[in-house]
């Protein structure tokens, strides 16, 4: 149908300025959930229990069973009995993530999420499993949430964001980004220390922004090797568009008329 002159048409959309690799961690997150509670519901807690042993992050699965797969898979569990849980990492990925991905590109920030995650389990691992060989046994707790990823998606607003003021619900108070993630740095380092909740793995927490922060630090292993890698990727593409380029030097020009406008 034909809209009338001087009337604009406008695309109404309920993506909620979401961008393509936070889109897809919402809905593997949530999706995750939801098996989650129906796996409780209709096959009892033993088996939810079960799906936590063999999918959270057990320190005493990686190490001695080698279950290498928990520091990935303990980022899309959530606990199932709290919907604060995993509305609080999902919003905090929402709101921050979306600015990283628009900056990075979804490549980009997809590899940097799972890096501070990943990294957060194996920091966690090696901690709970230092006491083991003092004699106290390995730890059979498991760990789940992506809160580790988003603390490395906070620490990496706050280095390339420093002066955006945020406000923390509900307290009506701009504060700057580098504040409000130093404050949580504080007190998350506290947390280790037994202050706060003691069902919240803090060293997680820490461990994300750790990772991030020396993934961006400018001199850091982390950051020299991003920067080796992305090299080599340059060169590699170089050397073959050049190996392309010889190997079709001898042929004719295309035709104009080949080409379309």
């Amino acid at each position: 149908m034909r809209s009338r002159s001087g009337i604009k048409n406008y695309q109404v959309t309920l993506n909620f300025f979401i961008t393509p690799g936070v889109q897809v961690l919402l809905i593997a997150n949530f999706a995750v959930l939801i098996f989650e509670a129906i796996l409780e519901h209709f096959w009892g807690p033993s088996a939810y229990q079960t799906l936590l042993k063999w999918f959270g992050l057990v320190p005493a699965g990686v190490i001695p069973l080698l279950r290498i797969w928990q520091p990935f898979t303990y980022l899309f569990l959530h606990d199932v009995h709290s919907i604060w849980h995993i509305f609080s990492n999902m919003f905090v990925l929402w709101m921050f993530g979306r600015e990283l991905e628009l900056m990075w590109g979804r490549s980009r920030f997809l590899r940097y999420y799972f890096l501070t995650g990943v990294g957060a389990g194996l920091i966690n691992v090696i901690v709970k499993t230092i006491p083991a060989f003092f004699g106290q046994g390995f730890s059979y707790v498991p760990t789940i949430g992506a809160s580790g990823a988003i603390f490395g998606v906070l620490i990496a607003c706050a280095i390339l964001f420093p002066d955006r003021e945020v406000m923390i619900f509900p307290i009506p108070v701009r504060i700057r980004m580098r504040t409000m993630v130093m404050a949580m740095a504080l007190l998350t380092f506290l947390g280790t220390f037994g202050l706060g909740d003691d069902t919240v793995s803090h060293v997680c927490h820490l461990g994300g922004m750790l990772v991030g922060w020396l993934y961006l630090r400018r001199g850091s292993f982390l950051h020299r090797f991003r920067n080796t890698y992305s090299d080599w990727k340059h060169q590699r593409n170089r050397k073959r568009f050049e190996v392309y380029m010889r190997s079709h030097k001898s042929d004719p020009p295309t035709r104009p008329d080949r080409w379309v406008n």
